[in-house]
């Protein structure tokens, strides 16, 4: 089984810990040594400049996609050019009332060349079986609205 590991890290920042004033900046630290810098969304006093978790999971999602995507088109012998998502996450409430991404939308935009060009219905299938496939997607209870541009 595969394990993927990240290391979140926070220090406070600031002389006192009040839930209005502490600071919330904090790293995401992956293997390879890439460096996110990270905040709670504005909504809940974080820093605008830097991602939040919300956003994280969103592009995630959406990151996953289309490697999926892009994935199962090389197999079926299609040349992808380009793939641009613009993802929303939306927040709600779940049956026990508490916040959640409720919705996610992916809204992909793929180009095409050469010989073999994917029709409506094969670009259909195509990303129904890239979200169905997608491990992120699999393991999510939100719900995944596919709307392609």
């Amino acid at each position: 089984m595969e394990n993927h590991k990240v290391t979140v890290r926070w220090q406070r920042a600031t002389p006192d810990f009040d839930y209005k004033t502490y600071d919330r900046s904090h790293t995401w630290n992956f293997p390879g040594g890439q460096i996110l810098q990270g905040s709670a969304a504005p909504a809940f006093h974080g820093d605008a400049n830097k991602v939040n978790p919300e956003e994280g999971l969103v592009a995630c999602l959406s990151s996953c996609q289309m490697l999926t995507f892009l994935a199962i088109a090389a197999l079926k012998g299609y040349q992808v050019d380009s793939y641009e998502d613009e993802a929303t996450g939306e927040v709600g409430k779940n049956s026990r009332g508490k916040q959640m991404i409720s919705r996610i939308t992916l809204r992909p935009k793929v180009t095409f060349s050469g010989a073999k060009i994917p029709d409506g219905a094969a670009l259909d299938d195509l990303h129904h079986k890239a979200k169905e496939s997608c491990f992120v997607s699999n393991s999510l209870l939100t719900e995944v609205i596919l709307d392609p541009r």
